[in-house]
């Protein structure tokens, strides 16, 4: 879509649950030079967005990193229990929820793609849903990076976290790299099991389809890494098996500041931190994740760093203290600003 003269009305946007539940939001109509930086002014007629209310985005800094975090999208979906705490009855799930002051019913699930500027590289970390989100409202990266002042050519390098779709249907726009100036990086474990031909007539044979068409191709630009790999100075890879064979968290740190990328090692700031050992539907080995969460956060609580989780309520920054049965999330406040 190219631009058009300023819209003369409000649009909506619906928010579709996976449930079949809906989201109405009518967001306001914006102006692009009060909200856009002069250098994302230069290239708007380059960049397809909408002329609406830009995505949620945070800023903040980590030493002399510079980091964004853009709110691809959310939604509503079904029954917790469901998801989470599969191995456990639902009273039990609906009682934890009760005790921290949420819905019993529903939840609500975030996507939080984040891009580090290091004053060398322009690092995006997972890509969201892509153009294949638009129609239930998410899909908003590239318009939350342009509101920052960040257009997809100023990317240096793409890291996957892992290749689940919701982290890499932003690769491609209309058929050719999204990001055209960018190298990518992921696991060597994560890519291998999802392009072999043994997922064929398996549960996974849907997702590696999305991987074939938004990874492979770009598997020429691709560095494959593993435990304890460089993406950059200062932010280094760590194997996080259990939610996908291969998942990879990042630990980034600057001028003695630090941030841990946990990726989707918890996915429900309650149901998968105050109960890590509890199982999660869309954790493909659930002994293997739940092990693994155990051993992030434990070194998240014990080291008193700062992580940032891709499902955590936006703006998905914050700590884990220790609990009895697992762990608080604690939302981050003014810690970086001062």
């Amino acid at each position: 879509m190219t631009f058009k003269d300023e819209p003369k009305g409000m649009e909506r946007r619906t928010l579709l649950g996976s449930a079949g539940l809906a989201v109405l939001a009518a967001p306001a109509i914006w102006s692009g030079q009060a909200l856009m930086s002069s250098k994302a002014l230069a290239q708007e007629k380059k960049l397809a967005i909408d002329r609406v209310t830009p995505p949620d985005i945070h800023k903040f800094k980590l030493g002399s990193f510079d980091v964004l975090v853009v709110k691809d999208g959310s939604r509503a979906s079904g029954t917790p229990n469901e998801t989470f705490g599969t191995n456990q009855s639902a009273e039990t799930v609906s009682a934890l929820l009760a005790d921290n002051f949420l819905p019993t019913d529903q939840f609500v699930n975030g996507f939080s793609p984040t891009l580090i500027d290091t004053g060398s590289d322009v690092i995006l970390f997972d890509t969201g849903f892509g153009q294949s989100g638009h129609a239930m409202g998410a899909g908003r990266l590239v318009e939350g990076m342009a509101s920052a002042g960040y257009m997809p050519g100023d990317v240096t390098k793409v890291v996957l976290t892992h290749l689940h779709g919701d982290h890499i249907g932003g690769l491609m726009e209309d058929g050719k790299p999204a990001f055209p100036k960018a190298t990518y990086i992921t696991g060597q474990t994560e890519y291998d099991f999802w392009v072999d031909g043994a997922r064929a007539g398996t549960p996974a044979e849907g997702n590696q389809k999305s991987v074939l068409a938004n990874v492979k191709p770009l598997a020429d630009k691709m560095t494959f890494i593993g435990e304890g790999d460089d993406v950059a100075p200062g932010i280094t890879g760590m194997l996080a098996p259990g939610h996908t064979p291969g998942m990879m968290i990042f630990n980034v740190e600057s001028q003695g500041k630090r941030l841990i990328l946990t990726a989707d090692t918890a996915n429900h700031f309650v149901l998968s931190l105050q109960r890590p050992d509890w199982e999660v539907k869309f954790d493909m080995d659930k002994a293997k994740a739940a092990a693994t969460r155990k051993r992030v956060f434990d070194m998240i609580a014990t080291d008193k760093v700062a992580f940032l989780g891709y499902h955590m309520p936006f703006p998905a920054v914050g700590y884990a203290e220790k609990q009895e049965t697992g762990y608080r999330f604690v939302p981050k406040s003014y810690q970086f600003d001062i």
